[in-house]
């Protein structure tokens, strides 16, 4: 599992290495360029799996078939 994503902002193109909790999705994200708010997109649990070079630790654990981890993103 990856624990670490790059989040680049949409408005300034931004982009910084973030390190990702394994038992809480972002929801909100500062970007240290413009200031700019982010919050996920429709469908995203978070700013990691909207704006992350990878998604946050519970949905690469669902997406490898990892039933046995908890997520914050059901």
């Amino acid at each position: 599992m990856l624990l670490q994503s790059t989040i680049t902002c949409p408005h300034c193109a931004t982009a910084r290495l973030e390190t990702m909790a394994t038992d809480a999705c972002r929801f909100y994200y500062e970007c240290t360029g413009c200031g700019a708010r982010l919050k996920p997109k429709a469908g995203d649990c978070c700013v990691f799996c909207s704006y992350g070079s990878v998604p946050c630790p519970p949905i690469q654990a669902a997406r490898s078939g990892d039933g046995d981890t908890a997520s914050c993103c059901t």
